[in-house]
């Protein structure tokens, strides 16, 4: 894909809505993009998008979370004031003032959320962490019943009202980076790869609780390796210590080894040995991450079926879990290219 396609496809996804359980918006698109490159697609009982590309008995599953963090309504006060519980995992302060995205029964609602003001916080009150039981969500409603009335009811869906928009040079910023960029990159290989084997491209759902959706699908299909397309944090932005997160924007998709410390995932060095091997044969850089910390879809996969080998490979993204996630796009193009080429081989077990 060209740069320019890349960009107008993950505009496109990014500024689509769906949290963890509600990825029926982006299935839709991502099926739409990929229809004509693929032998078969179907969706499963959990709401995995699985499409299929048939080959030799080798089978190479590529998985990308489609799901994004965000909320859901739980409660509505008597002056119309909501309350909801997080899906998945927010820094409370990145949260506050923020406008926010309703999804209700009759259409979308805007609202902000809001919290107690600082000029009337006494200094204790400015001392303490921020508190998501704090915070609650104005649309601007008087009532339960006018809340009610606008579609709104427990259960609602809320994603963050933010749109993908051009930085300097390559760079982009939008919400849900984590994962739409993963999406991107395998619908990107799925448009170029050439390979003989049987390729099973899983859009997962449900990555940001659990890794759910990775967890069902991968026992399904039972392959025989599997590759996860994910973001992961650099370490090129003030505040990061680069031991922690010792990779950099703008120098290639990052091959994750170890994850949480050697606690989390452990890639199996022969899946690691060749994506290397492949991204040194055509020139297409690449990065290898030991990290203290996060797990991707390959996590869920590696433990399935007496265990499928598996390695998370990812795209730099700054600020990942708010609403201004940051990557570069040549970082998303040289993964495309690294992944579709890898598919032409498969590693020597």
């Amino acid at each position: 894909m060209e740069l320019t396609d890349i960009n107008t496809l993950l505009e496109k996804l990014s500024n689509a809505h769906g949290i963890s359980s509600r990825e029926s918006e982006i299935a839709k698109i991502i099926r739409a993009e990929i229809a004509d490159y693929v032998d078969e697609i179907k969706t499963d009982k959990m709401g995995n998008l699985i499409a299929v590309k048939k080959g030799d008995d080798f089978k190479i599953m590529l998985a990308a979370h489609m799901d994004e963090i965000g909320m859901m309504v739980q409660f509505v006060d008597d002056h119309g004031f909501i309350r909801f519980v997080a899906v998945g995992g927010w820094y409370n302060p990145v949260m506050v003032g923020q406008r926010v995205i309703l999804h209700g029964e009759k259409g979308d609602v805007y609202g902000v959320l809001g919290n107690k003001p600082p000029h009337v916080m006494t200094e204790e009150d400015k001392k303490k962490p921020i508190d998501m039981a704090d915070l609650f969500i104005d649309i601007g409603a008087k009532s339960p019943e006018e809340v009610e009335a606008l579609g709104i009811t427990v259960g609602t869906s809320v994603t963050m009202d933010r749109q993908y928009t051009r930085l300097a040079g390559t760079t982009v910023t939008g919400k849900a980076m984590d994962n739409r960029a993963g999406c991107a990159m395998l619908i990107g290989a799925l448009k170029e790869m050439k390979t003989t084997h049987t390729i099973y491209a899983v859009f997962t759902v449900q990555e940001e609780v659990g890794l759910k959706g990775a967890k069902t699908s991968s026992f399904t299909l039972n392959p025989d390796v599997a590759i996860a397309t994910d973001v992961t944090i650099p370490g090129d932005s003030p505040g990061v210590e680069r031991r922690k997160a010792p990779v950099y924007m703008g120098k290639g998709p990052v091959i994750g080894m170890a994850s949480a410390s050697g606690r989390g995932h452990l890639a199996d060095p022969r899946i690691v040995d060749w994506l290397v091997k492949t991204g040194k044969k055509f020139s297409i850089p690449c990065q290898i991450e030991v990290g203290d910390g996060g797990n991707t879809d390959a996590s869920a996969i590696n433990f399935e079926r007496g265990g499928i080998p598996s390695v998370p490979m990812s795209v730099p993204a700054r600020y990942i879990h708010s609403p201004v996630e940051v990557i570069d796009l040549k970082d998303l193009e040289a993964a495309i290219h690294l992944l579709a080429k890898a598919v032409e081989t498969k590693p020597k077990f």
